[in-house]
Protein backbone atom coordinates (compact mmCIF):
# COMPACT_ATOMS: atom_id res chain seq x y z
CA UNK A 1 0.00 0.00 0.00
CA UNK A 2 0.99 3.45 -0.94
CA UNK A 3 2.20 5.18 2.29
CA UNK A 4 0.50 8.90 2.66
CA UNK A 5 3.47 11.78 1.85
CA UNK A 6 3.96 14.16 5.14
CA UNK A 7 6.03 17.48 4.47
CA UNK A 8 7.68 17.83 7.57
CA UNK A 9 10.26 21.45 7.95
CA UNK A 10 12.11 21.48 11.08
CA UNK A 11 15.28 23.09 12.04
CA UNK A 12 15.92 21.28 15.12
CA UNK A 13 18.37 18.22 14.05
CA UNK A 14 17.28 16.63 17.24
CA UNK A 15 13.38 16.87 17.16
CA UNK A 16 13.30 16.28 13.35
CA UNK A 17 15.38 12.99 13.54
CA UNK A 18 13.57 11.61 16.38
CA UNK A 19 9.82 13.01 14.77
CA UNK A 20 10.64 11.70 11.54
CA UNK A 21 12.35 8.46 12.72
CA UNK A 22 8.57 7.43 14.70
CA UNK A 23 6.41 8.97 11.79
CA UNK A 24 7.87 6.66 9.10
CA UNK A 25 6.69 3.59 10.55
CA UNK A 26 3.29 4.92 9.15
CA UNK A 27 3.99 7.23 6.39
CA UNK A 28 6.55 8.65 4.00
CA UNK A 29 8.06 12.06 5.36
CA UNK A 30 10.30 14.39 3.85
CA UNK A 31 12.26 16.65 5.90
CA UNK A 32 13.36 20.11 5.04
CA UNK A 33 15.51 22.04 7.19
CA UNK A 34 14.23 25.61 6.90
CA UNK A 35 10.97 26.97 4.98
CA UNK A 36 12.78 27.72 1.52
CA UNK A 37 13.52 24.18 1.16
CA UNK A 38 10.30 22.98 2.11
CA UNK A 39 8.28 25.52 -0.17
CA UNK A 40 10.74 24.26 -3.29
CA UNK A 41 9.85 20.74 -2.23
CA UNK A 42 6.11 21.16 -2.22
CA UNK A 43 5.94 22.89 -5.51
CA UNK A 44 8.12 19.80 -7.35
CA UNK A 45 6.10 17.05 -4.95
CA UNK A 46 2.78 15.99 -4.33
CA UNK A 47 2.04 15.62 -0.41
CA UNK A 48 -1.26 15.19 1.47
CA UNK A 49 -0.09 16.85 4.74
CA UNK A 50 2.45 19.75 5.95
CA UNK A 51 3.90 19.79 9.17
CA UNK A 52 5.92 23.04 10.11
CA UNK A 53 7.80 23.88 12.91
CA UNK A 54 7.53 28.22 13.19
CA UNK A 55 10.90 29.53 14.25
CA UNK A 56 12.97 28.47 11.21
CA UNK A 57 15.85 30.64 9.31
CA UNK A 58 15.33 31.90 5.97
CA UNK A 59 11.90 31.47 5.78
CA UNK A 60 9.54 31.14 9.04
CA UNK A 61 6.53 28.54 9.18
CA UNK A 62 4.06 31.46 9.21
CA UNK A 63 5.43 32.37 6.14
CA UNK A 64 5.88 29.04 4.84
CA UNK A 65 1.73 28.05 5.40
CA UNK A 66 0.94 31.69 3.94
CA UNK A 67 3.10 30.79 0.48
CA UNK A 68 1.38 26.58 0.41
CA UNK A 69 -2.30 28.12 0.83
CA UNK A 70 -1.57 30.39 -2.17
CA UNK A 71 -1.13 27.14 -3.96
CA UNK A 72 -3.44 24.74 -2.24
CA UNK A 73 -6.40 25.66 -0.31
CA UNK A 74 -7.41 22.46 0.91
CA UNK A 75 -3.73 20.08 2.04
CA UNK A 76 -3.66 20.26 5.85
CA UNK A 77 -1.55 21.84 7.51
CA UNK A 78 -0.49 21.47 11.38
CA UNK A 79 1.71 24.01 13.05
CA UNK A 80 4.06 22.43 16.34
CA UNK A 81 5.92 24.89 17.83
CA UNK A 82 7.56 25.80 21.06
CA UNK A 83 5.42 29.15 20.66
CA UNK A 84 3.18 29.01 23.44
CA UNK A 85 1.39 32.43 23.57
CA UNK A 86 -2.09 32.58 22.46
CA UNK A 87 -1.32 35.32 19.86
CA UNK A 88 0.87 32.95 18.05
CA UNK A 89 -1.74 29.92 17.73
CA UNK A 90 -4.24 32.48 16.75
CA UNK A 91 -2.15 33.88 13.71
CA UNK A 92 -1.27 30.62 12.87
CA UNK A 93 -5.19 29.11 12.74
CA UNK A 94 -5.52 32.64 10.62
CA UNK A 95 -2.88 32.30 8.50
CA UNK A 96 -4.83 28.75 7.49
CA UNK A 97 -3.15 26.38 9.32
CA UNK A 98 -5.70 23.17 10.40
CA UNK A 99 -4.45 22.79 13.96
CA UNK A 100 -1.93 23.88 16.19
CA UNK A 101 0.56 21.77 18.61
CA UNK A 102 2.78 22.87 21.31
CA UNK A 103 6.32 21.59 21.99
CA UNK A 104 6.84 19.17 23.98
CA UNK A 105 4.33 17.09 22.15
CA UNK A 106 3.68 12.94 22.23
CA UNK A 107 4.08 11.74 18.98
CA UNK A 108 0.84 9.71 19.83
CA UNK A 109 -0.62 12.93 19.74
CA UNK A 110 0.79 13.83 16.56
CA UNK A 111 0.13 10.28 15.13
CA UNK A 112 -3.92 10.45 16.00
CA UNK A 113 -4.26 14.31 14.58
CA UNK A 114 -2.46 13.28 11.47
CA UNK A 115 -4.76 10.52 10.96
CA UNK A 116 -7.93 12.88 11.72
CA UNK A 117 -7.10 15.27 9.15
CA UNK A 118 -5.69 12.61 6.56
CA UNK A 119 -9.03 10.56 6.88
CA UNK A 120 -11.21 13.82 6.66
CA UNK A 121 -8.95 15.18 3.72
CA UNK A 122 -9.81 11.62 1.91
CA UNK A 123 -13.28 10.54 2.78
CA UNK A 124 -15.93 10.24 0.27
CA UNK A 125 -18.15 13.10 -0.20
CA UNK A 126 -20.07 12.07 -3.23
CA UNK A 127 -23.03 10.77 -1.90
CA UNK A 128 -22.76 14.78 0.15
CA UNK A 129 -24.63 17.85 -1.09
CA UNK A 130 -21.71 20.13 -2.40
CA UNK A 131 -22.92 23.37 -3.24
CA UNK A 132 -25.48 25.44 -1.15
CA UNK A 133 -26.84 28.81 -2.08
CA UNK A 134 -26.02 31.65 0.75
CA UNK A 135 -27.79 35.13 -0.05
CA UNK A 136 -25.80 36.41 -3.21
CA UNK A 137 -23.11 33.46 -3.03
CA UNK A 138 -23.16 30.09 -4.26
CA UNK A 139 -20.83 27.57 -1.82
CA UNK A 140 -19.22 24.69 -3.81
CA UNK A 141 -17.85 22.55 -1.16
CA UNK A 142 -15.64 20.34 -2.94
CA UNK A 143 -13.31 23.08 -3.91
CA UNK A 144 -13.71 25.46 -0.68
CA UNK A 145 -15.26 28.08 -2.91
CA UNK A 146 -17.78 30.94 -1.97
CA UNK A 147 -18.48 32.91 -5.33
CA UNK A 148 -20.84 34.69 -7.56
CA UNK A 149 -20.11 36.44 -10.50
CA UNK A 150 -17.62 39.52 -9.38
CA UNK A 151 -16.65 37.86 -6.19
CA UNK A 152 -14.68 34.88 -5.52
CA UNK A 153 -13.28 33.60 -1.76
CA UNK A 154 -11.11 30.92 -1.16
CA UNK A 155 -11.59 28.95 2.22
CA UNK A 156 -9.46 26.93 4.13
CA UNK A 157 -10.49 22.99 4.79
CA UNK A 158 -11.52 23.81 7.84
CA UNK A 159 -13.43 27.00 7.38
CA UNK A 160 -15.36 25.12 4.66
CA UNK A 161 -15.77 22.02 7.13
CA UNK A 162 -17.10 24.75 9.42
CA UNK A 163 -19.84 26.58 6.79
CA UNK A 164 -21.02 23.18 5.36
CA UNK A 165 -21.73 22.23 9.26
CA UNK A 166 -24.05 25.28 9.56
CA UNK A 167 -25.45 24.96 6.41
CA UNK A 168 -27.42 21.81 7.32
CA UNK A 169 -28.15 22.83 10.48
CA UNK A 170 -29.67 26.04 9.56
CA UNK A 171 -31.58 27.97 12.04
CA UNK A 172 -30.73 25.15 14.67
CA UNK A 173 -28.54 25.45 18.06
CA UNK A 174 -25.32 24.20 17.80
CA UNK A 175 -23.70 23.92 21.19
CA UNK A 176 -20.08 24.53 21.53
CA UNK A 177 -18.41 21.43 22.32
CA UNK A 178 -20.78 19.63 19.20
CA UNK A 179 -18.91 21.98 16.83
CA UNK A 180 -15.37 21.35 18.15
CA UNK A 181 -15.82 17.37 18.49
CA UNK A 182 -17.81 17.26 14.98
CA UNK A 183 -14.63 19.31 13.39
CA UNK A 184 -11.82 18.61 15.84
CA UNK A 185 -12.65 15.90 17.78
CA UNK A 186 -11.87 17.74 20.93
CA UNK A 187 -13.41 20.05 22.88
CA UNK A 188 -9.83 21.70 24.67
CA UNK A 189 -9.88 25.77 25.45
CA UNK A 190 -7.65 26.36 22.51
CA UNK A 191 -9.78 24.48 19.70
CA UNK A 192 -12.55 26.87 21.27
CA UNK A 193 -10.60 29.98 20.20
CA UNK A 194 -9.89 28.21 16.79
CA UNK A 195 -13.47 28.28 16.26
CA UNK A 196 -13.97 31.97 17.22
CA UNK A 197 -11.32 32.64 14.79
CA UNK A 198 -13.08 30.85 11.71
CA UNK A 199 -16.58 31.94 12.67
CA UNK A 200 -15.57 35.51 12.92
CA UNK A 201 -14.10 35.03 9.13
CA UNK A 202 -17.40 33.04 7.86
CA UNK A 203 -19.34 36.70 9.27
CA UNK A 204 -17.16 38.96 7.31
CA UNK A 205 -17.95 36.43 3.89
CA UNK A 206 -22.00 37.28 5.00
CA UNK A 207 -21.64 40.79 6.91
CA UNK A 208 -23.76 42.18 4.03
CA UNK A 209 -26.51 39.11 3.79
CA UNK A 210 -29.49 40.82 5.67
CA UNK A 211 -31.34 37.26 5.93
CA UNK A 212 -28.02 35.66 7.33
CA UNK A 213 -26.24 35.99 10.29
CA UNK A 214 -24.13 33.85 12.97
CA UNK A 215 -26.20 34.22 16.07
CA UNK A 216 -23.62 34.31 19.26
CA UNK A 217 -25.67 32.20 22.25
CA UNK A 218 -23.50 32.91 25.41
CA UNK A 219 -22.27 30.25 26.88
CA UNK A 220 -23.92 27.57 24.79
CA UNK A 221 -23.05 27.90 21.35
CA UNK A 222 -24.29 29.28 17.73
CA UNK A 223 -26.97 29.30 15.76
CA UNK A 224 -26.73 30.13 11.65
CA UNK A 225 -29.90 31.98 11.17
CA UNK A 226 -31.13 32.21 7.35
CA UNK A 227 -34.83 33.46 6.62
Amino acid sequence: MTKFKILYAEDDTTIAFLTKDSLEEKYEVTHCSNGVIALEKFKEEHFDLCLFDIMMPKMDGFELAEAIRKINAEIPILFISAKTLKEDRIKGLRIGADDYLVKPFSIEELELKIEIFLKRSRKDNSTEKTLYTIGKYLFDTNNYLVYNDTEKIVLTQRESELLKLFLDNKNTVLKREEILKKLWGSDDYFLGRSLDVFISRLRKIICNEEAISIENLHGIGFKFNSK
